[in-house]
């Protein structure tokens, strides 16, 4: 492969050497880097190349390339940009997976770089960027479709456009109208809020109105009307239609070979095997509504085109929609979805060929000049202070027995323990609870520890976090809070004596007179434990130092690949087990024959370096559990505000998960919330060969601890907001906080009663789809805000009647109603004081919307104020005081006649 060639565009030189976004565009039939000022910004007649690279946690970089093609785009410039992607991945050591992505069906994935939205221009991209053509603003409506990435669309400007399921967005010149239908949810409000916000800034530099439209509503209100006069006035939207969104059509399975020519002959459906792939030649999976090219690591890069080209021309003769998405692959780089339409595919990464591209890159970049990072060590850091209180209790025949202090580090594996952790937060003592289940321990106990430690958390102050963790699966912070830790063979519990005695199994229970080998681990003396493990040789290991304790002597054996940090550890935990011990150190290869002898006689055990796993980078995913149906969604390129109230959603760390409760989620209990993380469990959705042990955190929203927030850039003030998530957005449009205390731990059981999902709303809630309640956030009594260090913040409620103060959608409420004026008389009033005393008068030719010479730095949304009073009668039809006498729609209709809105 030679990434030096010739044939390597100069425009990727240095290409994927640092992380971030890194875009170009076909101009004049060459690729020209798009400067960093403009991405983000896409024209519908142009055709781009976008290549998003990341520094995973294990070390290497990964690469996505995307070209993105603008539906006015034309055939010349979108093969040029495929090609272009091609060659990208040649230089990037082809270890990049390559998407096609077309305006209106781009990938969430592709859509997650450019958060909130893209809204693609008319036109084609030019570097000689100057002053655009026209200076007439063009209204536009467009809809929003998603709760966590978004695809806008325009849509005809026309009442027919309309629907009661989505979310539009009329913008006009001076103001930006929100339509929510009465069936969307109020996720997607949300996110389209965000939309209308980075309307605001980036088409309106931030100086326009903002108006909400209630699906419904038709009276009392003047934004209401204004926005029905662009559509030339009110006609009910037909409830009839049907839901949007393309309906899922199972297709058959098809797999293509490609030949040299571009010819595709079928060579199997359905029942497909990896072996059907060879190396040398390139393939295309047709899934229906996503069609795959896997190209062979040994093909040539004019093969690669060739076959790319052909599944282009396949999708184009067999008049595909627009949706199908096209996903280019490399051999050794298949994602998860095309991996499964195989029956078999072995589930151990083969990181070879992998890292061959890798190391070529990395070669490249030092070459010139770049820094290229290790892998990096483990983090062994810990994100709450380890110096807090400790307690532990044993959980035996149904009850709890607190463990002494002295013993509390000592647990044993046929018992289940609760530990609780409490620590030093930043305003006030937080906790941390866990169920630790030994591996030999029977269900019954298991299961009553969960009970038990439900029990407790319901009962403590604030919302602890919760955990469920198994023996040889602990999480670093189970390990840091206890620093010390010995676990020894056996259990004390009547369930767990009980079952040996059932099964006739011997009692192996620790006993200071009978033999016995303790494995020793960790990191530093704050973070070490020793292990009982079975006194067989096989037991032993090279990476590790040991203790053996027999009925005569104690040997301390040490393995050949052991440091001298693990020698220290291993001095000071045999101070820990038994200070009177004396014993005789063996290194590995030097064991006298008592030492055998004592393990049963010398046998084979490893010998090699214990390679640490890949630290994998975490996972955000959605979980959407309706009327018993499972649903897991990935939500790409995660951020803080992915956490939204209304769901329930895990953050897979590969070791351990999280499973995240927002306030306003439909879970009734922590217990639940496990459960749903055991099922993620099984899932298993990326294909980690997860362990159904691997530990589960429960965490509530306004709850959550360091060691979850460090996977996030966090603001706190975020976390600490009432309301649902559409509240809280208009609570913080312009600027205003709604932070404030979490709810009270009781209030987890009673939200299940106060939320009401999505789609299972009550028939009793009003025409516009909101339901006749106050947020559960907004009924805390006074005790429970206490907490709280700012006791004035307002609720969103009230910031959303301050920020729309004609157009709310919380008038159901009768505390809202009474807030609201019956009519506009005062605000029109206070319009013509203002207008009275303005002494700014300017030509109308200078004031329209269109005008070629327009006035800065005035008030877009008063341009008739501007106006002399002769000037105004004459455009009007009427004096100044008249107009401002009439409804606000009428004036706004009024000014688009003659240009001024």
């Amino acid at each position: 492969m030679a990434f030096y060639s010739k044939d390597v565009d100069p425009v990727f030189h240095g290409a994927g050497a640092k992380p971030g976004l890194e875009i170009w565009c076909i101009e004049k039939l060459r690729l020209v880097s798009v400067p960093k000022s403009l991405i983000g910004k896409f024209y519908s007649g142009s055709a781009y190349v976008v290549l998003s690279t990341s520094v995973l946690k294990s070390g290497p970089t990964q690469h996505d390339i995307h070209y993105w093609l603008g539906n006015d785009a034309n055939e010349v410039d979108s093969a040029l940009a495929s090609d272009k992607a091609l060659e990208l991945d040649e230089a990037l050591g082809s270890c990049a997976v390559q998407y096609r992505e077309v305006q209106g069906q781009e990938t969430e994935k592709f859509l997650s770089y450019f958060k909130p939205c893209i809204i693609p221009a008319e036109g084609v991209y030019t570097s000689q960027q100057g002053t655009l053509n026209g200076d007439t603003y063009q209204v536009t409506l467009l809809t929003c479709k998603g709760d966590h990435v978004v695809h806008v669309k325009e849509v005809p400007f026309s009442r027919s456009s309309l629907n009661h399921n989505d979310v539009f967005i009329l913008d006009t010149a001076s103001k930006i109208y929100l339509f929510c239908g009465c069936n969307s949810s109020i996720q997607e409000r949300a996110k389209a809020l965000e939309v209308v916000q980075y309307i605001k800034e980036n088409k309106h530099t931030g100086k326009c109105d903002v108006a909400t439209i209630e699906d419904g509503k038709l009276v009392g209100d003047s934004d209401v009307g204004e926005f029905w006069s662009l559509f030339g006035g009110y006609a009910p939207i037909p409830r009839d239609l049907a839901l949007g969104g393309t309906q899922h059509v199972d297709s058959p399975v098809i797999l293509y070979w490609i030949n040299l020519q571009g010819k595709l002959s079928q060579i199997g459906s359905e029942s497909l095997d990896k072996d059907m792939l060879e190396k040398d030649k390139c393939y295309m999976l047709d899934c229906g509504a996503e069609v795959f090219v896997w190209m062979g690591r040994n093909t040539l890069i004019t093969e690669r085109k060739t076959s790319i080209s052909a599944a282009e021309d396949f999708l184009r003769k067999q008049d595909r929609s627009n949706g199908t998405h096209l996903t280019f692959l490399t051999e050794g780089l298949e994602t998860l979805i095309f991996k499964s339409y195989f029956n078999s595919w072995p589930q151990t990464v083969d990181t070879k060929l992998y890292d061959e591209g890798r190391e070529k890159v990395a070669a490249i970049f030092k070459h010139q000049g770049y820094e290229v990072k290790e892998l990096p060590e483990e983090d062994i850091q810990s994100y709450i202070n380890c110096r807090g209180t400790l307690k532990v209790w044993r959980v035996d025949d149904h009850e709890l027995f607190l463990i002494p202090a002295s013993e509390q580090t000592k647990l044993y594996s046929g018992d289940c323990f609760i530990v609780q952790y409490t620590y030093p937060g930043n305003e006030r003592d937080e906790s941390l609870f866990y169920a630790w289940f030994g591996h030999g321990s029977v269900l019954e106990d298991r299961a009553d520890a969960i009970f038990q430690m439900n029990a407790i958390v319901d009962s403590a102050r604030g919302d602890p976090v919760m955990a469920q963790v198994a023996q040889n699966k602990e999480p670093l912070q189970f390990f840091l809070i206890f620093q010390t830790l010995i676990v020894y063979k056996g259990g004390i519990s009547a369930g767990y004596k009980k079952f040996i005695a059932e099964t006739g199994i011997d009692d192996d229970t620790y006993d200071e007179k009978k033999t016995a080998l303790f494995r020793v681990q960790g990191t530093s003396p704050e973070n070490m434990q020793a292990i009982q493990v079975d006194h067989v040789s096989s037991s032993l290991n090279s990476s590790y130092c040991y203790i053996l304790q027999s009925e005569n002597s104690v040997f301390t054996w040490i393995g050949n690949l052991t440091s001298s940090k693990d020698h220290d550890l291993l001095d000071r935990m045999i101070e820990l087990i038994n200070p009177a011990w004396q014993p005789v150190s063996v290194r590995e290869g030097s064991e006298p024959d008592s030492f055998w002898s004592s393990l049963g006689g010398k046998t084979e055990y490893p010998r090699e370096k214990e390679m640490k796993k890949f630290i994998e980078d975490p996972h955000l995913f959605k979980l959407i559990c309706t009327e018993g149906d499972f649903k897991i969604k990935e939500i790409y390129s995660f951020t803080q505000e992915d956490l939204t109230t209304e769901d329930v959603l895990v953050l897979d760390c590969n070791k351990e998960i999280y499973v995240w409760i927002g306030r306003h989620s439909t879970i009734k209990s922590k217990q639940e919330a496990i459960n749903l993380g055991l099922k993620f469990l099984q899932t298993d959705i990326l294909e980690e060969q997860l362990s159904l042990e691997s530990p589960i955190y429960v965490i509530t929203e306004g709850h959550e601890p360091p060691f979850f927030t460090c996977f996030f850039e966090w603001d706190p003030s975020k976390a600490n907001m009432h309301g649902n998530s559409f509240e809280r957005k208009l609570a913080t449009m312009k600027g205003k906080t709604s932070s404030g205390s979490a709810p009270s731990r009781n209030t987890l059981k009673s939200r299940s009663r106060e939320a009401t999902p999505d789609g299972l709303r009550s028939r009793s809630s009003s025409s516009n789809g909101w339901e006749r309640r106050l947020s559960p956030a907004s009924t805390i009594s006074g005790s429970h805000l206490k907490i709280s260090d700012n006791q004035n913040v307002p609720s969103p409620t009230l910031v959303a009647r301050k920020l729309f103060t004609e157009s709310s959608p919380y008038q159901d409420s009768p505390i809202v109603e009474s807030s609201f004026p019956s009519t506009n008389e005062n605000s029109n009033q206070i319009d013509a004081t203002e207008t009275s005393a303005n002494s700014l008068i300017y030509p109308y030719q200078r004031l329209t919307v269109s005008s070629p010479e327009p006035v800065s730095g005035i008030d877009v949304t008063k341009r008739e104020a501007y106006l002399s009073e002769e000037e105004f009668a004459e455009k009007f039809g009427m004096p100044k005081g008249a107009f401002y006498k009439l409804p606000k729609w009428r004036q706004n209709k009024l000014k688009m006649t003659v240009g001024l809105f």
